[in-house]
């Protein structure tokens, strides 16, 4: 029987049980594998890693684990710059996409309503989920890790945490976007980008409160929905305040 050692760096041990984590652990085969397929098989996505070192040498995912390798898995790097080593995941997205499933509809709402282009329905298939992500180069959001492990899958992320506003503060993080907010610029219910509406011109849409204390409006390009600054309004705002607050302060372990 073949043997291996691996070891798994940072937030990638979320993946591990516990007696695997943050320890090196021996991983027995009889015939030779890529490493691709035994970090899957560790319960690892392989979305999640973005470098692999086999004795010390940088391997991409193809790489054959042969007895006695010794393989580090790392996760994605935020500050270090390991551009001299081989990254086995595709460059980051000059554009920001996401498709998230039918579990994290909370999260996608308050993502568009952050500004970003986010597709979500409740009745998305894992097929359909694939093909947006790799057709429209979007970031798949899951907490099904296995959907990750879909080979064709280039861009995705599991969602660790369960509390909604939690976890838009994690993708925020994940991602670097704390400075690509743009609130109220995307519709909520269909994931349009809104533009400004003259009050004369959808005035006969409008309740009689409605148009009287309220000036500007912004209308869905896509849908037809119309929004203004009412009481939901000023909700998001304060929203928008804590998802700030929560980026001060320290991950949930």
């Amino acid at each position: 029987m073949n043997r291996a050692e691996f070891r798994f760096y940072a937030e990638l041990n979320d993946f591990l049980p516990p007696e695997r984590r943050f320890a090196s652990f021996a991983c027995r085969f009889q015939v030779s594998g890529s490493v691709k397929d035994l970090i899957e098989a560790a319960g690892v996505p392989h979305t999640e890693v973005d470098l692999i070192l086999a004795n010390g040498e940088s391997v991409d995912f193809s790489y054959l684990v042969r007895d006695g390798d010794r393989i580090s898995v790392y996760p994605v790097f935020e500050s270090l710059d390991i551009t001299p080593a081989l990254r086995v995941r595709p460059r980051p997205l000059r554009q920001v996409r996401f498709v998230l499933d039918a579990h994290l509809g909370r999260l996608a709402s308050y993502l568009r309503m952050l500004g970003f282009d986010a597709l979500y329905r409740n009745d998305y298939r894992d097929e359909e989920l694939v093909e947006l992500s790799t057709s429209e180069s979007r970031i798949l959001l899951t907490r099904d890790r296995n959907l990750l492990k879909h080979r064709v899958i280039q861009y995705g992320y599991a969602v660790r945490e369960t509390n909604p506003r939690r976890q838009a503060r994690e993708v925020l993080e994940r991602f670097d976007l704390f400075g690509s907010v743009a609130p109220f610029t995307r519709c909520l219910r269909c994931n349009d980008l809104l533009e400004e509406a003259l009050k004369e011109a959808i005035s006969d849409r409008l309740p009689p409160s409605t148009r009287e204390h309220y000036e500007e409006f912004r209308l869905c390009r896509g849908c037809g929905r119309l929004y203004w600054a009412g009481s939901h309004y000023r909700r998001m705002e304060r929203l928008i305040g804590e998802l700030r607050v929560l980026a001060k302060q320290p991950p949930s372990s």
